[in-house]
């Protein structure tokens, strides 16, 4: 039996793994996120191991079109030949990669190093950029430092009140659901969303509140809460005083957002609002806000979670004992893999590429000179639109990610992957991304590596092999060590995990995210490790805002924001997880249980806006939007507001959302516009054939 932690969200749930003929069996292990529960995704993970179409071999593709099966050496050395190529004609920047947060630290890591020293290339970002860079961003410029949950989840057991922004739970991890049980008992659950999710139901028979704004307007609703805090007196005067800098100039901006206007932005009752602002600063102490994709996929999205830091620290909430504000990480390493090396803009330790002493200090590892590290790169959006073009990447690597269904604009990412001279895709399966690709290279899955991943409280989990991949099937690590050989990369390069963990956390000693004092043998003692833990030290850091914030004079900073002009539309598309399916489906949509209570893609429509535009429960309907149209099922839902529509983004082809959402994005986070997107509605025929066969395919 091996100890080891689930490979979908971060919550990394624990669960023991037990070789069987087919895979392995999973079983529940009893740790603090998940207490030995699972979701059914994670009941399921093992069914994925021994699929008989999983990819076990380098696939490449002919003159004809298809993708054929050839050795490791041939795939080597078409792949070297055409990073050289490329790299003589169009320079270092048109080589790239396009990373994934499922990967462990380790091949996080080796990865960036790989695209900065043996690509010489600042063409480097992840899906992450599309999960968690507005809180990140947020964060950073609020609190100095950017730890998701900057305490254990342990600590909601005994909250009174708990806020949830834009995440539900109870559907997309939901053993989470444990630790808001105590909220719930006191009647403090108050859930934000413009549906009536499961997470949002929770809060019936007087466990909270629902309050269900129109998409796009969480930031005026903040300014709301907080202008109420100020208000009525609310606020922790001396905790404003003595931990927080920025007050005077956030109270100005606060004035213009009086309960009545906010409601007419937000659609929210005044009464609500108040309501809500009292709730959250009542005692006994143990209230939290904490934030999820919802108020973060958008263009507003920074300043959205700087509003709902604000509001925190306007109730004294951020580094107490019993209060706080985090944000709930959503892919598995979301939180690793943005420290350590595959964001556009950042060096191992969650270091500044673009800080001289910190190039300085991660040179000093990889034993080069500093100016011989490229400069920051571009966020993902940008990266993948100017695939092709002049200027852009010609010769790019995905790993551990499904452009072509989890991006914005998805359908001119697919043509820009089209535009390339050579694309390469490493998965567990030929996914829509790989479809495109001239080279298509097998992964090793969680239960056949060893690695570290870093969950959603920043705590760093050991992963453990407990069985051998198929053959034909090698780590990514060793892909990189053989890729940088080849190409005379300079550093040393290594396919041991430990090794490279153990280089990992040099090259982040004395950053922000300092793992200096980790290693996998350390890991493997029974006991937690939140980073940053620093060499010597011998502790690790739960709780990191408890006496000061990361900021130089040890102050959090009160932000003014503005939001954005209304949303204006008649009809907004938002977007969001099913409990069925994880991330683009290349995953879930193979588990033959899950696609059963999920088989396709559905769009929930009020019945009264149903009625309106002549659409019946189970028939088609077509959206149009700026970015450009699809049909998909009507599903019918008094949970959902009649000016908001809802469809899922785990599906393909013609069912993949994405398709609809536009490229819009965040002018600091670079986060896209998920959950705001105005669309058109009209009924349409009876679904064609082609449609209907691809409501029951992977």
């Amino acid at each position: 039996m091996t100890d080891t932690h689930c490979p979908y969200c971060a919550l990394q749930c624990a669960m023991t793994l037990t070789p069987a003929p087919a895979g392995v069996s999973v079983d529940g292990r009893d740790f603090p996120t998940n207490g030995g529960g699972l979701c059914r995704k994670g009941w399921t993970a093992g069914e994925l191991l021994d699929r008989t179409d999983r990819i076990t071999q380098p696939l490449f593709r002919g003159p004809d079109g298809e993708l054929r099966p050839v050795t490791w050496q041939q795939a080597y050395e078409r792949w070297t030949t055409a990073l050289i190529a490329t790299r003589a004609a169009h320079g270092p920047d048109a080589n790239g990669v396009f990373g994934g947060a499922s990967l462990t630290n380790e091949k996080a890591y080796q990865l960036g190093k790989f695209v900065r020293l043996a690509l010489g290339s600042s063409r480097v970002d992840y899906n992450g950029r599309f999960c968690m860079s507005s809180a990140a961003t947020a964060a950073n410029r609020s609190l100095g430092l950017d730890r998701g949950l900057p305490f254990p989840v342990t600590d909601l057991a005994d909250a009174h009140t708990v806020l949830l922004l834009g995440s539900n739970v109870a559907e997309t991890m939901p053993p989470f659901v444990r630790h808001l049980a105590g909220a719930r008992a006191a009647g403090g659950l108050i859930v934000v969303d413009p549906r009536r999710s499961a997470t949002a139901e929770l809060t019936a028979d007087g466990a909270g509140m629902h309050l269900q704004p129109r998409p796009g307007t969480d930031q005026a609703l903040l300014l709301g809460l907080a202008h109420i805090v100020l208000a009525d007196g609310l606020a922790d005067t001396a905790y404003l005083a003595e931990r927080t800098t920025g007050l005077a100039a956030l109270r100005r901006t606060l004035n213009a957002w009086w309960p009545e206007r906010v409601e007419q932005v937000t659609g929210v009752p005044a009464t609500q609002l108040r309501r809500a602002a009292h709730r959250l600063a009542e005692g006994p102490r143990g209230t939290y806000l904490l934030t999820g994709r919802g108020v973060e996929q958008h263009t507003d999205g920074t300043d959205t979670v700087t509003a709902a830091i604000n509001l925190a620290l306007l109730l004294g909430l951020p580094g107490g004992r019993r209060s706080g504000w985090g944000t709930l990480t959503g892919q598995g390493n979301g939180q690793g893999a943005r420290e350590h090396g595959l964001k556009a803009d950042q060096l191992p330790g969650y270091r500044s590429i673009a800080d001289p002493a910190d190039r300085a200090a991660v040179a000093a590892v990889w034993g080069v000179d500093p100016d011989s590290i490229p400069g920051p790169g571009l966020p993902a959006v940008q990266l993948l639109r100017e695939l092709g073009r002049p200027g852009g990447v010609r010769c790019l690597w995905i790993n551990g990610a499904n452009p072509v269904v989890s991006a914005p604009d998805a359908g001119a990412v697919a043509a820009a992957l089209d535009r390339l001279d050579f694309l390469v895709v490493s998965d567990f399966f030929v996914s829509e991304t790989a479809r495109h690709a001239d080279l298509v290279l097998p992964a090793t899955q969680w239960a056949e590596e060893e690695g570290t991943m870093t969950n959603l409280e920043g705590r760093v989990l050991r992963r453990r092999r407990a069985i051998d991949p198929p053959a034909g099937v090698v780590s990514e690590l060793t892909i990189l060590t053989e890729l940088a050989t080849r190409l005379a990369a300079p550093g040393h390069w290594s396919d041991d995990p430990a090794e490279v963990f153990d280089e990992l956390a040099r090259a982040s000693a004395g950053g922000r995210a300092d793992y200096s004092g980790l290693s996998h043998h350390r890991l493997d003692e029974p006991r937690p490790y939140h980073w940053p833990c620093p060499a010597g030290s011998g502790a690790d850091t739960p709780r990191p805002f408890t006496e000061r914030f990361a900021h130089p004079d040890g102050r959090a900073r009160l932000l003014p924001t503005r939001p954005p002009a209304g949303p204006g539309a008649l009809l907004t598309l938002t977007t969001g997880r099913l409990l069925e399916h994880y991330q683009s489906g290349t995953q879930t949509r193979r588990v033959a249980s899950l696609t059963a209570a999920r088989p396709y893609a559905t769009v929930q429509v009020h019945p009264d806006t149903a009625a309106r535009f002549g659409l019946a429960d189970g028939e088609p309907a077509r959206l149009t939007s700026a970015a450009g149209a699809s049909q998909v099922r009507v599903e019918l839902s008094a949970a959902i507001r009649p000016d908001t529509v809802f469809w899922s983004f785990h599906f393909a082809d013609e069912q993949a959302v994405n398709r609809l959402v536009t490229a819009q994005t965040d002018p600091v986070s670079g986060m896209p516009e998920f959950k705001a997107t105005p669309v058109l509605l009209s009924a349409v025929g009876s679904l064609t054939s082609k449609e209907n066969a691809c409501a029951s395919t992977p």
